[in-house]
């Protein structure tokens, strides 16, 4: 069933209004009509049953049928911060760190990262992203579109450790060094919420790295094998869903 997320303003008790691109989408690609049944969702946690009442140019109006009461949401609040990277790679780990349940992204430019945005076309970059995390949360069914910030450096980056109960970055010397206990003894202390850093395609930096370690942010590997910066944080993910949605 086709999941449309909207404004909370664009959400009442008893019906949705839902305008922007996603008409076009329900009209002419998903050729929905009258009696349609639809789930909306206004982003802070509210998600309904819908019954399409009304089609017009610029609006398709939904009633509400009954709240749906299932949350898929990953029990541990997982930002990334990922390094600039090379390409639509970029785009790779936004959409599939969406579907795998990152609650937020930080995308920064590092010591080492080739690629560098323009200060005049930040925002436009960032609503792009923005818009293939909407897309991708309605496709995996979650309950929240991910946040999306750009920090100009590392050093911006430091200021967001605080808001979290660990932080982590994935640093290649631990794999080289066959060091592979970090991650797990993080997840022994069960945090609520975590941060991770992933550096370019250069990796982290030694500036960087001390920089992280004196803000009590630890090294950790994921493994004897050194991953391309964009599958990071999908292992990552994927070993967070396990830990902390199948063992349970």
């Amino acid at each position: 069933m086709q999941r449309y997320f909207v404004n909370p303003e664009q959400m009442t008790d008893t019906n949705v209004f839902i305008t922007g691109n996603d008409v076009k989408h329900i009209v002419k690609v998903m050729r929905l009509d009258i009696d349609d049944k639809i789930i909306c969702l206004n982003n802070e946690g509210r998600q309904v049953y819908c019954s399409i009442s009304a089609i017009e140019n610029e609006q398709v109006k939904a009633d509400i049928l009954e709240d749906v009461d299932f949350n898929p949401e990953l029990p541990v609040n997982i930002s990334i911060a990922q390094a600039l990277i090379k390409g639509d790679n970029l785009d790779l780990v936004i959409q599939k760190g969406t579907e795998l349940g990152a609650h937020r992204f930080y995308v920064f430019h590092a010591e080492r990262s080739v690629v560098k945005w323009d200060s005049n076309k930040v925002d436009k970059k960032i609503e792009r992203l923005r818009k293939i995390a909407k897309e991708a949360a309605e496709q995996s069914g979650r309950l929240f579109i991910p946040s999306i910030s750009y920090c100009p450096d590392y050093k911006e980056l430091l200021k967001t450790m605080s808001n979290y109960d660990a932080s982590i970055y994935l640093y290649e010397e631990q794999a080289k060094m066959n060091n592979h206990s970090g991650l797990a003894a993080v997840l022994q202390h069960a945090p609520s919420s975590l941060l991770a850093i992933i550096g370019p395609e250069g990796g982290i930096s030694e500036n960087e790295s001390n920089a992280y370690t004196k803000h009590n942010c630890r090294q950790v590997s994921l493994g004897p094998r050194i991953v391309r910066s964009e599958t990071a944080s999908l292992y990552l993910l994927s070993v967070l869903s396990y830990n902390y949605e199948l063992l349970r």
